[in-house]
């Protein structure tokens, strides 16, 4: 991964690959590919088009956002992250952020705004373990009907918050370890809880009174969806009841704990929430 060159999209044709990479990542059936044009006029107003090289000069993965105004401030919405399968989990994916970032710090960026699926746990890990973010909001079915072959099971999305001053941006917190945690799970999931910790019913609500909550999710949603969509809609029916009430009543994502069978999201209520 030495020999990848990671720098600012320049000339029409490495526009143009960054459309065929959009078009190999959500499907050629995909209607919000962001054309040659639009990433060009984007560039040319403050946003950032990075790309990832390789040695032939081939395009492995990009970057792509638009800077403009939210809350008040000057921020960055990145709306595209892609890298190919075949170099996926080589640090990629880190070194176009680091790099989208480092672009942003010069024009006076302090944050920065995107969305992931709550239910992709690489995302979830690359997101808050590598990145640092922190989660601004759940919302469902944020880009509404899609016809990409990825979103079968809707669009529902965190807004995740990276904030580029001081050391921002270049290492995530430790995910806490949770004693004494509810752990929120749709029906017929055996996952047992921390020492300490108990299962919550499935469908209820009685993890509301709990001082910190661990929602799970599949460990490769993408396995469960492919063995069955009606599982894998469980598991977004489940974790969206979980993360709408919780974060609405005050609670905050304060981590998140990687593991090949279930990943989980750990969530604590702020005193007096």
């Amino acid at each position: 991964m030495h020999e990848v060159e990671v720098r600012p999209v320049r000339t029409e044709d490495e526009f143009a690959a960054c459309v065929d990479l959009q078009r190999d990542t959500w499907g050629w059936s995909f209607s919000d590919v962001v054309p040659v044009s639009m990433l060009q006029i984007s560039v040319k107003m403050g946003g950032v088009c990075m790309g990832a090289f390789g040695p032939g000069g081939q395009m492995l993965g990009f970057v792509y956002g638009i800077t403009g105004v939210r809350k008040g401030e000057l921020a960055h919405w990145s709306h595209m992250l892609a890298v190919r399968p075949e170099v996926r989990d080589r640090g990629i994916g880190k070194r176009l952020k680091l790099a989208q970032g480092d672009a942003l710090r010069a024009l006076g960026v302090k944050n920065v705004y995107w969305t992931y699926d709550p239910l992709v746990a690489r995302n979830a890990h690359f997101n808050l373990n590598l990145l640092g973010v922190t989660i601004d909001e759940y919302v469902p079915d944020m880009y509404g009907r899609s016809d990409s072959e990825l979103h079968r099971l809707g669009t529902d999305r965190f807004i995740v918050r990276w904030c580029l001053e001081g050391e921002g941006g270049r290492a995530g917190p430790v995910a806490p370890r949770s004693a004494g945690a509810v752990v929120v799970a749709p029906e017929g999931v055996a996952a047992a809880p921390r020492p300490g910790g108990s299962a919550d019913a499935p469908g209820s609500t009685g993890y509301m009174d709990a001082a910190t909550v661990e929602v799970l999710i599949p460990g490769d949603i993408e396995a469960v969806e492919a063995r069955s969509v009606d599982e894998a809609l469980a598991w977004r029916g489940t974790t969206r009841r979980a993360f709408t009430r919780l974060l609405r009543a005050g609670a905050s994502v304060a981590g998140f704990l990687p593991d090949r069978e279930y990943g989980r999201y750990v969530l604590v209520r702020r005193p007096g929430s």
